[in-house]
């Protein structure tokens, strides 16, 4: 063989050689997309108004996605999409769909466990990875609902590993993976998976200046969401508060430093068993808005409101109580401190 015919030889091979990783990972992650795609949920929250039939949604509160992670019908969602939701709807690929009922969450993790009311036959539940194996520059897939767009793919990249404390928002509690892979409206409570279909995160939140999409996403990683949520009894609140401080707890004349606001309730929550009146009169400040005229909470079984702490506190004592045991809460109402309790569950 001769120079020419040697170089025209290698060029022809060099394509070939180049071309084929890209081809075996595009197959693995059409495989890998093929897996674990019935298991993705459309999950659609809803609110009821005032007076409204409980059995008919009036209005709805939030679109995401979910991913169901037991035979039996459990499945994560984000926290913020059903937190506060009266009723919960979901839908498969196939276009069946299903009831839920938020029976674990926790807000500062931004995680929920939800229950479905059946499951299709063949459905198959996704395999919860071990997150701490999770490189940065790993690839990764999201699927999800990007603007009620449902069961759509997007690729990326690991971006980095965060503490919560490094993030802003409420997110206290565990480990966020960033990543590059296109996240919108409609992706919340989406799975994060690796190339091998294995759930490694449940998609909380972005940053963005436009709303939409610049890269920079967030998942709370799957041994957050094992540690926080799954491997110790949590329940369900049904509430969403914002805790105030400084300026504000004195324009509403708190008889202490700090307490949460009420904001919203959900029906046949805790938080509506202990009789909690959300806000309803709407107020923004610095541009962040704000619903007043609810129940001020001051104290958790003698806890007192007063940061992070404090909510681990109250977090492990509600841990160690019985589903029987009554809860106990101090709010102020109506300028009084007033005493609320019930028990934990709906049906003791």
């Amino acid at each position: 063989m001769n120079r020419v015919t040697e170089l025209v030889a290698r060029l022809a091979i060099a394509p070939a050689v180049i071309c084929c990783p890209c081809f075996a990972l595009a197959t693995d992650l059409s495989d890998a997309f093929d897996r674990v795609e019935p298991a993705v949920l459309i999950i659609e929250a809803y609110k009821h108004r005032p007076g409204s039939d409980p059995d008919r949604p009036s209005r709805a509160a939030g679109l995401g996605s979910g991913v169901l992670i037991s035979d039996d019908g459990q499945a994560l969602t984000a926290s913020h999409l059903v937190q506060t939701a009266d009723s919960i709807h979901v839908q498969f690929v196939n276009g069946d769909q299903a009831l839920a009922r938020v029976i674990a969450s926790e807000p500062m993790a931004d995680v929920a466990l939800i229950q479905l009311s059946n499951v299709p036959e063949g459905i198959n539940p996704v395999v919860l990875a071990d997150s701490d194996t999770v490189r940065v520059g790993e690839e990764v897939f999201v699927v999800g609902a990007p603007y009620g767009i449902s069961h759509t793919l997007t690729v990326g990249h690991i971006s980095a590993r965060r503490p919560a404390d490094s993030l802003d928002g409420g997110f206290g509690l565990g480990e966020y993976l960033q990543t590059d892979a296109a996240i919108n409206q409609g992706n919340s409570g989406g799975p994060l998976f690796n190339l091998d279909g294995q759930l490694i995160g449940i998609v909380s939140h972005i940053e963005s200046t436009s709303g939409g999409n610049e890269g920079l996403g967030f998942a709370v990683a799957s041994n957050t969401v094992r540690d926080q949520l799954l491997a110790q009894e949590r329940r369900w609140s049904g509430l969403e508060g914002r805790y105030i401080r400084g300026p504000l707890a004195e324009a509403l004349n708190l008889p202490q430093s700090a307490g949460i606001l009420v904001q919203r309730v959900a029906r046949g929550s805790m938080s509506e068993r202990l009789g909690l009146r959300e806000g309803s009169i709407e107020i923004t400040i610095d541009g962040d808005s704000l619903l007043l005229g609810g129940d001020v909470i001051l104290e958790v079984e003698g806890i007192p409101i007063a940061g992070r702490q404090a909510y681990l506190a109250i977090r492990k004592r509600m841990g160690d109580k019985s589903p029987s045991d009554p809860v106990r809460l101090t709010v102020f109402r109506a300028g009084e401190r007033i005493e609320l309790a019930a028990p934990a569950c709906a049906d003791c």
